[in-house]
Protein backbone atom coordinates (compact mmCIF):
# COMPACT_ATOMS: atom_id res chain seq x y z
CA UNK A 1 0.00 0.00 0.00
CA UNK A 2 1.36 3.42 -1.00
CA UNK A 3 2.08 6.39 1.67
CA UNK A 4 3.02 9.68 1.58
CA UNK A 5 4.92 11.96 4.16
CA UNK A 6 3.83 15.33 3.80
CA UNK A 7 4.22 19.38 5.36
CA UNK A 8 1.52 21.70 6.43
CA UNK A 9 1.87 24.99 6.73
CA UNK A 10 -0.53 26.28 9.19
CA UNK A 11 -1.94 29.51 9.84
CA UNK A 12 0.47 30.60 12.46
CA UNK A 13 3.03 29.70 10.43
CA UNK A 14 4.62 26.92 11.79
CA UNK A 15 4.71 23.35 9.96
CA UNK A 16 3.19 19.80 10.99
CA UNK A 17 4.54 16.63 9.24
CA UNK A 18 2.46 13.58 9.17
CA UNK A 19 2.01 10.25 6.97
CA UNK A 20 -1.05 8.53 5.36
CA UNK A 21 -1.96 6.20 2.66
CA UNK A 22 -4.53 8.77 1.15
CA UNK A 23 -3.28 12.37 1.23
CA UNK A 24 -6.38 13.50 -0.53
CA UNK A 25 -8.48 12.47 2.41
CA UNK A 26 -5.89 13.33 5.29
CA UNK A 27 -5.59 17.27 3.52
CA UNK A 28 -9.64 17.00 3.61
CA UNK A 29 -9.55 15.99 7.49
CA UNK A 30 -6.85 18.89 8.60
CA UNK A 31 -8.74 20.93 6.94
CA UNK A 32 -12.04 20.16 8.35
CA UNK A 33 -10.63 20.42 11.67
CA UNK A 34 -10.56 16.22 12.06
CA UNK A 35 -6.93 15.62 12.00
CA UNK A 36 -4.79 16.25 14.61
CA UNK A 37 -5.32 18.16 17.39
CA UNK A 38 -2.12 20.46 16.70
CA UNK A 39 -3.54 21.50 13.29
CA UNK A 40 -7.18 21.97 14.78
CA UNK A 41 -5.79 24.82 16.56
CA UNK A 42 -3.82 26.56 13.51
CA UNK A 43 -6.45 26.23 10.76
CA UNK A 44 -6.22 26.90 7.60
CA UNK A 45 -3.47 24.42 6.82
CA UNK A 46 -1.84 24.62 3.55
CA UNK A 47 -0.19 21.34 1.95
CA UNK A 48 3.51 22.90 0.87
CA UNK A 49 5.39 19.47 0.42
CA UNK A 50 4.96 15.74 0.48
CA UNK A 51 6.87 12.68 -1.15
CA UNK A 52 5.28 9.14 -2.26
CA UNK A 53 6.68 5.98 -0.71
CA UNK A 54 5.87 2.34 -1.79
CA UNK A 55 4.89 1.33 1.37
CA UNK A 56 3.40 3.07 4.09
CA UNK A 57 5.95 2.12 6.80
CA UNK A 58 8.45 3.96 4.52
CA UNK A 59 6.38 7.05 4.85
CA UNK A 60 6.09 6.96 8.32
CA UNK A 61 9.83 6.50 8.67
CA UNK A 62 10.19 9.57 6.89
CA UNK A 63 7.77 11.12 8.83
CA UNK A 64 9.65 10.49 12.12
CA UNK A 65 13.32 11.53 10.41
CA UNK A 66 11.54 15.08 9.50
CA UNK A 67 9.76 15.98 12.45
CA UNK A 68 12.85 15.90 14.00
CA UNK A 69 14.39 18.37 11.75
CA UNK A 70 15.06 22.34 12.78
CA UNK A 71 12.82 24.95 10.86
CA UNK A 72 15.60 25.53 9.03
CA UNK A 73 16.22 22.46 7.64
CA UNK A 74 12.41 21.75 7.04
CA UNK A 75 12.57 24.87 4.81
CA UNK A 76 15.21 23.86 2.70
CA UNK A 77 13.62 20.92 1.67
CA UNK A 78 10.17 22.25 1.08
CA UNK A 79 11.98 24.63 -1.31
CA UNK A 80 13.81 22.08 -3.23
CA UNK A 81 17.42 23.31 -1.72
CA UNK A 82 18.23 19.71 -0.92
CA UNK A 83 21.81 21.02 -1.16
CA UNK A 84 21.49 22.39 1.65
CA UNK A 85 20.44 19.75 3.70
CA UNK A 86 23.39 17.86 5.02
CA UNK A 87 25.25 21.51 6.54
CA UNK A 88 21.60 22.06 8.05
CA UNK A 89 22.09 18.54 10.05
CA UNK A 90 25.38 19.21 11.61
CA UNK A 91 24.94 20.41 14.90
CA UNK A 92 27.42 23.27 16.53
CA UNK A 93 28.52 21.78 20.14
CA UNK A 94 28.79 24.58 22.24
CA UNK A 95 31.47 23.83 25.91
Amino acid sequence: MKGYMYILRCSDGSYYTGSTNDLERRLWQHQNGEGASYTRKRLPVELVYYEEYERMDEAFCREKQVQGWSRKKKEALINGCFEDLPALAKKIWKK
